[in-house]
């Protein structure tokens, strides 16, 4: 058993918190690297190669780059903001990594604590309130650029941050329902035991998996990646909220985007896989909590790999496609299926179902979710009619010849 944190020394919070944020910084720096040397692997380049081994060393080419290039801001901003805006993101991004537990319980001089920054009672809002603030970056980088382009972007970033955090609250919200607790740690615990087949792992994934889905989708799009990068979209913004940034500024927003993958990956896992749990071998102590940290990595790994095949395989979405698709599909999904989660529960707890029984009714459940989902009438193409339609006239009226077919007429 872990120790209580009050009675823990101040040491070893430093330990926790530079372990866990080293993590997620080191990752970032390695995404930056990784995800270009994939890519070029899907389109037949060789990505970065020069700079190292494998051209491992780019990313601190990159960085040196931005911090010495010139710092030009345009004298139309609003310079308060415009600076703001990109501390913000990388702010944000850091204060969700705190409630995530990147390792099981490991004892250090006879102190035995997970690595994690702080366990809170309601660590699953906390995910959900400091994520929220994500958004007021990109609309102030937009707000803040006083220039057409950049507002675009930030109020596209805006409507398309609150339509899909709605789904992903909901998607979170049948996790705690069917954990019973707002407590991350209590959440992983939960996961710890058999799943619908003795022997197979009890993660959240299976009996909750329109709520994984949903979560999966809505991450991409809180993350702002591809196919969900339209705040941002080159081709009609020039490069959306920001089209007006610089040096290391710029920086720090690509910092947030990559800090942005790796931290909805680790919530992911967290609340869907179990986080750092995983089979112990005969493991204890110390040794076992350090393979919990392998499994973490294998696990969020996986996922950051998820982002980047996206971002070789998809073409961008349509904006009216993106809302539709928050709105319409994924925001009553979460919704309908939170609701299945909690009468599950309350079933369970009355005695009439058991934990495998509420498995596979939820599993049968969401069957039937996904086919409501999936075999529904086709909408109407929204999509206005091109400029160079033509109008065809009803068959009960012929139209009047004109000139030019009573010339061809005549002359025929």
């Amino acid at each position: 058993m872990n120790e209580n944190a009050q009675s823990l020394p101040l040491w070893v919070h430093l330990v926790r918190v530079l372990a866990v944020f080293a993590f997620f910084l080191v990752g970032t720096a390695l995404l930056t690297w990784g995800e270009r040397r994939i890519l070029g692997r899907m389109q037949s380049r060789r990505g970065p190669n020069r700079v190292g081994p494998l051209g491992i060393g780019q990313f601190v080419v990159d960085a040196v780059k931005m911090l010495f290039k010139e710092d030009f801001t345009p004298g139309m901003v609003n310079r308060p903001l415009f600076t703001l805006a990109p501390l913000i993101g990388v702010v944000v991004s850091l204060l969700s990594m705190a409630v995530i537990p990147i390792s099981g319980d490991i004892t250090i001089a006879g102190h035995t604590f997970p690595l994690q920054v702080a366990d809170l009672g309601v660590g699953v809002l906390w995910i959900l309130a400091v994520g929220s603030i994500h958004v007021y970056s990109l609309f102030l980088a937009g707000w803040a650029s006083t220039s057409p382009y950049p507002l675009i972007g930030g109020v596209r970033a805006s409507a398309q941050m609150i339509s899909y955090e709605i789904a992903q609250g909901l998607a979170i919200a049948s996790v705690f329902i069917y954990a019973g607790s707002l407590r991350v740690s209590d959440i992983i615990a939960a996961q710890s035991g058999d799943g619908l087949i003795p022997g197979m792992p009890g993660w959240f994934v299976v009996p909750l998996f329109p709520a994984f889905v949903v979560f999966m989708v809505a991450m991409v799009a809180e993350a702002g990646r591809t196919p969900f990068d339209l705040a941002e979209a080159e081709g009609e913004l020039v490069g959306g909220f920001v089209t007006e940034y610089s040096s290391m500024r710029f920086g720090l927003f690509m910092i947030a985007e990559f800090m942005g993958a790796i931290t909805q990956s680790a919530i992911m896992v967290t609340l869907f896989f179990g986080g750092p749990s995983g089979p112990t071998f005969g493991l204890e102590g110390t040794l076992a909590g350090l393979l919990g940290f392998v499994w973490f990595f294998l696990k969020t790994g996986f996922f950051i790999f998820f982002f980047i095949l996206l971002r070789g395989a998809l073409p961008r979405y349509r904006y009216a496609r993106l809302i539709n698709l928050g709105w319409k599909v994924l925001i009553p999904v979460a919704l309908m299926w939170a609701a299945v989660t909690a009468v599950f529960v309350m079933l369970t707890e009355q005695g009439g179902l058991g934990p495998q029984a509420r498995i596979a009714l939820g599993v049968g459940a969401a069957v039937i979710l996904a086919l409501l989902v999936l075999v529904r009438p086709d909408e109407d193409d929204d999509r206005p009619a091109p400029d160079h339609a033509v109008d065809v006239a009803p068959a009960s009226t012929p139209a009047e010849p004109t000139a030019s077919s009573t010339t061809i007429g005549r002359n025929g």
